[in-house]
């Protein structure tokens, strides 16, 4: 690694649809760079490297041995996106921050490229990348464990932690203009009667006043809330029928003024404020599908596709190109999450991924991992007080007037 190294953009490196899963290029950059250089390092695009300081930070490691590196996560309890890995002790697995940036050595490269030559990567999803990269590299033992750098750092460039820092991550929500007008998001609630009793009032209770738009889409018109029933019976598995005519509904019964849509589910919890932010940095004239990305058999030719808990976003051209399209449910209680990312990647429309979205709750997640987002969602109300997680981690102040009161909950509670 020098000054003069080679930068790749991976959403350029457009011979995968999992090029964003990374073991996919390792055959790739084996075969680049596995005689000329000694160490493939990986960052996101808010990831700020002082590369004097990178430089020096590697060479403390003999670059002819395998190493992984990187700055270490793990998990306090275990968690379902893990699929509960390390059971009996989940703290012992560490697993990088990919915000503080992590390092292959090359001779790990070339191992991983000839082991993913024998041995394909299974047909199997991607949910949380970080955990399942440690996981293979890990071999259950016989490859090496995550090894902590005290210089990958995740602190904001401008705190006084920094000084020994070879990377600091930017700590803010992304913002690349006016956030988009309230009236300019419409969002689509799905829900069902068993459900209109205990998870409909916490959405009222706490992000549905920052929607100016917002219909609820149930198998039962409730005019109390009100619910709209589109007809499409409520099913137990996925509910691919049900979307797909919240979409004919959106592109037909709303303004074509309204270039944004939203999905959620009846337990997400979501920050509407800092969507309109987040979507600041997107043209709706564009076929924009937004969300947190998970994978579905990216190693034989599968797709990506927006995991629905955490909330769809559609710009109004997305929804056009993908009724225009045949494609459509396979069956109504598909997964209407896994059947629009199989849609979108048959249109060849990119999905957009963004880590600031949530498939589970706040303490699915590692708590350092968490300090350095602005998150927009969360989702699932299993064992906890979701009014409570709302307005400590998604309300437009970290105080919040709440029936008058005042409230500000500890993060380290929830």
């Amino acid at each position: 690694l020098t000054c003069r190294s080679p930068f790749l953009l991976i959403h350029q490196i457009d011979r995968h649809e999992g090029a964003w899963t990374i073991l996919p290029l390792m055959k790739d950059f084996s075969l680049t760079y596995g005689r000329n250089s000694s160490w493939i390092f990986f960052c996101e695009e808010d990831t700020r490297i002082q590369v004097v300081k990178l430089l020096e930070t590697l060479r403390r490691f003999d670059k002819s041995k395998e190493w992984f590196l990187g700055k270490a996560l793990y998990d306090e309890e275990s968690t379902i996106i893990h699929h509960y890995a390390f059971a009996e002790n989940p703290t012992v697995f560490k697993f990088p921050d990919f915000a503080a940036g992590w390092a292959l050595s090359i001779p790990l490269v070339n191992k991983l490229a000839k082991k993913l030559k024998s041995e394909p990567l299974k047909s199997d999803f991607t949910i949380d990348l970080k955990h399942e990269i440690a996981l293979y590299i890990w071999q259950k033992g016989e490859g090496p464990h995550l090894t902590p750098v005290p210089e990958f750092c995740t602190d904001d460039v401008n705190s006084y932690k920094v000084d020994h820092c070879a990377t600091t991550f930017s700590n803010f929500l992304p913002l690349c203009g006016e956030p988009v007008n309230k009236e300019d998001v419409f969002v689509a609630v799905k829900t069902c009667q068993k459900f209109h009793g205990d998870r409909i009032p916490v959405v009222k209770q706490t992000w549905e006043r920052e929607a100016a738009l917002i219909e609820y889409y149930s198998d039962y018109a409730d005019i109390s809330i009100p619910t709209i029933d589109l007809g499409v019976p409520n099913t137990d598995r996925g509910h691919c029928g049900k979307t797909f005519a919240i979409l004919e509904r959106f592109l037909n019964h709303t303004s074509p003024r309204t270039p944004w849509l939203v999905v959620v589910d009846d337990d997400t919890l979501i920050s509407i404020f800092r969507l309109r932010k987040l979507l600041s940095c997107y043209d709706p004239n564009e076929p924009v599908f937004l969300g947190e990305r998970y994978g579905y058999g990216l190693g034989t030719g599968g797709y990506s596709y927006i995991t629905g808990g955490g909330g769809m976003v559609f710009s109004r051209t997305a929804v056009q190109k993908l009724l225009a399209s045949k494609c459509r449910c396979y069956s109504m209680d598909a997964p209407d999450d896994m059947v629009l990312g199989m849609c979108f990647s048959g249109l060849g429309i990119p999905i957009t991924h963004s880590p600031l979205f949530h498939q589970a709750r706040p303490m699915d997640y590692p708590k350092d991992y968490l300090s350095h987002q602005i998150p927009v969602s969360f989702h699932k109300h299993w064992n906890i007080d979701p009014v409570k997680v709302y307005f400590t981690w998604l309300a437009p102040n970290t105080e919040e007037s709440h029936n008058g009161k005042k409230v500000g909950y500890n993060r380290e509670d929830l």
